[in-house]
């Protein structure tokens, strides 16, 4: 079972090219390529932000994305899927995309994780999926829908949102019905009170179709993006569900080095990668285990 982790917090405390070097010297076997600074978002403005990332335009955003592979293959780790930027319910995010999808390529990830629309019904989310389908089919690379979540202020705890529990999930593959769309189950959603479910619930109703995760840990009720093992989800029951449905995609996680630092009390980066990796090669050793 091999092991991946995202880069975006990495990326932020380091570089992008140590970033890849630190995945690599902890023992990670690929990395998730993340394209949140493609696109970010100002909630309060509700529009995009420029920062001057390389990827914010096409004509940068390509060749740094084939940098990146190519560095990753001097480390001896690939790119096994991508994040791309959110919400795309803001109508300039949505537009990156395409973009998402081509840097994916570039960079040797099989798997894009595209958030739905929150709000929107799995008719609306999958007229989405639909339109960037050719695309991915020509550059090899399968869309990942993801659970989300949405926030009740009034019981203060989570409240259903597109794919946020196994019908609804379900519902938007079925609309679209085609193997190119496939299911990234974020295991901390999951777990969040309120959406009604639970992930090892989530995993077994989708089966075969979860071909990507998001490893991280809560308290059942924030989203934390903590490392697995160090607050309240049962891991073991979220591995045994991965082996009954027969799970044969990648073991990456999704915690923040932020959390992995405070987690082992330091202040070294390259310590807390390596926490990181520590993680979750457990996890993929309980998989290979049963």
């Amino acid at each position: 079972m091999k092991t991946s982790t995202e880069i975006d917090s990495i990326v932020l405390r380091t570089s992008w090219d140590r970033s890849l070097e630190l995945v690599a010297e902890a023992g990670f076997d690929c990395w998730d390529f993340s394209l949140f600074s493609m696109g970010v978002y100002d909630w309060g403005k509700n529009e995009r932000v420029l920062r001057g990332s390389p990827l914010e335009v096409r004509k940068t955003a390509l060749p740094f994305a084939e940098k990146m592979r190519k560095k990753g293959e001097t480390l001896g780790i690939r790119c096994n899927q991508s994040h791309a930027p959110f919400p795309v319910f803001c109508a300039p995010i949505r537009e990156l995309l395409p973009l998402a999808l081509e840097c994916t390529a570039e960079a040797g990830g099989e798997i894009c994780v595209i958030h739905p629309d929150n709000y929107a019904p799995p008719e609306e989310n999958g007229k989405m999926y639909r339109e960037l389908l050719p695309l991915a089919k020509k550059l090899g690379v399968k869309i990942a829908a993801e659970n989300m979540w949405n926030w009740d202020d009034e019981k203060i705890c989570a409240a259903p949102a597109a794919c946020s529990d196994g019908p609804s999930f379900k519902a938007h593959l079925d609309i679209v019905d085609d193997p190119f769309l496939v299911a990234c189950v974020d295991v901390g959603h999951a777990e969040m009170k309120g959406v009604g479910t639970d992930a090892p619930k989530m995993i077994r109703e989708l089966g075969p179709r979860v071909k990507a995760l998001h490893l991280h840990d809560n308290d059942k009720w924030h989203d934390l993006h903590l490392l697995p093992f160090s607050r309240d989800i049962d891991f073991e029951a979220v591995v045994r569900a991965l082996k009954d449905i027969g799970y044969d995609g990648v073991f990456t996680l999704e915690s923040s080095l932020r959390a992995a630092m405070e987690d082992i009390g330091s202040s070294d980066a390259a310590e807390g990668v390596k926490a990181m990796f520590r993680a979750t090669r457990r996890l993929a050793d309980m998989f290979e285990a049963l």
